[in-house]
C-alpha cells in the first residue's frame, strides 16, 4: 500500500513544554484512523505539526514520500480545524456560495465555471445538504455547518481529509449520520481520513487504526492489540472493555 504519511522521531515543544515526544507512525492510502487521548495530551499539536503549521524541534515528516519542507501539493490534503464552524452567522453567503470557494483555492482572480458548480452540487448531495444549498450559512445547525465544511473540502478532490473533533456540538443522531458519511467517503472514494475523536465506540466500530496521543504517540490496528496501546496512553489503571455484539467500547476505572 502507498505510504501517505511517514513520521519519525517527531518532537514538538509548545510554551516551553514537550507536547509530542518521539512520535513514530505511518499512514497508508485508504486508512481511516481515529486519533484519541486525554485532554491536553497533544492531539491537536500533532495535527498542526504534521501539517507544518507549527515548528518541530526534531524528527522527520514526509507526505507522499517528500519531506515536509519540499512538499508542495497541499491540494491533496484537506484540514478542518476544531474552530472551523465559529464564524459570523450574519456573513452574507449561501451554503452553495461558501462551498464553491473550495474550488478556487489560491488561484486569485479565476472565474467560477460550470464544472465548479457541478462539483459543488455533487458534494452537497453527497453530504446531504442539497436541500439547504441556497440557505444562508448562518441558518445552519451545528451538524449541517460541519458537513458544509467537509463539502467545501471535497470539491478540491483531496486524497487525505484531516478533522479535529468534527462532531462537537452535534446531538447523537446527527453524529451517527456524520460518521456514516465519513465511512462512505473512506470506502467509496478511497479518501484517507485522520480524525480526532473522543468517541471510542466510533473508533472501534468504523476505523481501522487508532493513534493514541499523550505526549508519546502509540499506534495500533483496531482490535485486541489496541488495548495495550490504550492503557499506555490513558494509564495502567484503566481497562478497556470491548462489547463485540454491540460494537461498543468503554473505559472501566
Amino acid at each position: 500500500m502507498e505510504k501517505v504519511l511517514e513520521v519519525k522521531e517527531l518532537k514538538v515543544i509548545r510554551n516551553g513544554r514537550i507536547v509530542i515526544d518521539g512520535a513514530e507512525f505511518e499512514v497508508l492510502k485508504g486508512d481511516y484512523i481515529g486519533i484519541i487521548g486525554p485532554n491536553g495530551g497533544g492531539k491537536t499539536t500533532l495535527l498542526l505539526a504534521i501539517l507544518g503549521r507549527i515548528p518541530r524541534i526534531s524528527g522527520s515528516i514526509k507526505w507522499f514520500g517528500k519531506e515536509l519542507k519540499d512538499f508542495k501539493d497541499w491540494h491533496r490534503i484537506a484540514f478542518i480545524p476544531q474552530d472551523a464552524t465559529n464564524f459570523d452567522r450574519n456573513f452574507p453567503l449561501s451554503v452553495k456560495e461558501f462551498v464553491v470557494l473550495g474550488r478556487l483555492g489560491r488561484k486569485a482572480g479565476r472565474k467560477i465555471n460550470r464544472e465548479d458548480w457541478e462539483e459543488v452540487d455533487l458534494a452537497l448531495e453527497f453530504m446531504g445538504l442539497a436541500e439547504v444549498a441556497n440557505k444562508r450559512i448562518g441558518e445552519l445547525s451545528e451538524g449541517q455547518k460541519q458537513r458544509m465544511f467537509v463539502a467545501r473540502a471535497l470539491v478540491r478532490k483531496p486524497e487525505v481529509l484531516i478533522l479535529d473533533e468534527p462532531i462537537a456540538g452535534m446531538d447523537a443522531s446527527i453524529q451517527e449520520k456524520f460518521y456514516q458519511k465519513m465511512s462512505e467517503l473512506n470506502h467509496k472514494m478511497n479518501v484517507t481520513i485522520l480524525m480526532v475523536s473522543h468517541d471510542l465506540s466510533v473508533v472501534f466500530c468504523k476505523m481501522n487504526k487508532v493513534i493514541c496521543v499523550n505526549k508519546e504517540v502509540y499506534v495500533a490496528k483496531v482490535g485486541k492489540e489496541a488495548e495495550e496501546v490504550l492503557r499506555k496512553a490513558y494509564g495502567e489503571h484503566f481497562y478497556f472493555v470491548f462489547h463485540r455484539h454491540e460494537c461498543r467500547g468503554e473505559f472501566v476505572d
